[in-house]
């Protein structure tokens, strides 16, 4: 009668054990819904000094307008003068532009978010 009695306690130890093994490892396998951090390296393109290209655009109308100074009698002179001031104006602002275009600097930010599995 004792051994069956130790028997039937070491029998029911036995499944006592391998269902705790089995709780735990059911939870550990169940993937965990807290969120992590992720950080990646981004490449950052830099805002130009001058992004409306005034140094251009100033630079371009005293040119226009010197040029177009040459040209003309009269009132005809203050028309080509206002027009390559006009002229150059535009044709300066889009120079640099395309300058800032093909020159541009970048540097990398760390961007970081939280993410779920």
């Amino acid at each position: 009668m004792i051994t069956r009695i130790s028997a039937s306690l070491a029998l029911i130890g036995c499944l006592m054990v391998s269902s705790i093994s089995m709780a735990s490892a059911q939870q550990s396998s169940t993937p965990s819904t807290q969120p992590h951090r992720v950080c990646r390296k981004v490449r950052v393109e830099d805002r130009p000094k001058d992004k409306h290209q005034i140094a251009g655009t100033l630079l371009g109308a005293a040119a226009g307008g010197l040029v177009g100074n040459q040209f003309g009698g009269g009132k005809g002179k203050v028309l080509t003068t206002a027009g390559g001031v006009v002229a150059g104006g535009y044709a300066g602002k889009k120079v640099q532009e395309s300058h800032q275009q093909n020159h541009a600097t970048y540097h990398y930010e760390e961007r970081c978010y939280d993410e779920r599995q």
